[in-house]
């Protein structure tokens, strides 16, 4: 079952004692943040979490999977994360 923003929002709430409207507000805040920072291409280092990158990835050929024909897929941005030490330390 994945966490969904609202159990995140209320476990803080619960663990903090602080209202879920303003835990919410701060929540939405950081997570607006982190995509304005990565739409700029910049790197979010969030140490002992991990780090997002922006990464291009380069034009290939591409197959249509129904005809087989050749088609071009174009230059495309995408978001990589890199899990800190911490973090794949606790995982193992």
């Amino acid at each position: 079952m994945a966490l969904t923003k609202k159990d995140l929002v209320l476990s803080v709430a619960r663990d903090t004692g602080i209202t879920q409207v303003d835990v919410k507000r701060v929540v939405q805040h950081t997570l607006s943040q982190i995509v304005q920072h990565l739409k700029d291409g910049k790197t979010i280092e969030l140490r002992n979490f991990g780090v997002f990158k922006v990464r291009q990835r380069a034009p290939r050929r591409g197959r249509n999977p129904k005809t087989g024909q050749e088609v071009p897929v174009p230059p495309k941005r995408v978001v990589v994360f890199k899990p800190g030490l911490l973090m794949r330390q606790d995982i193992k």
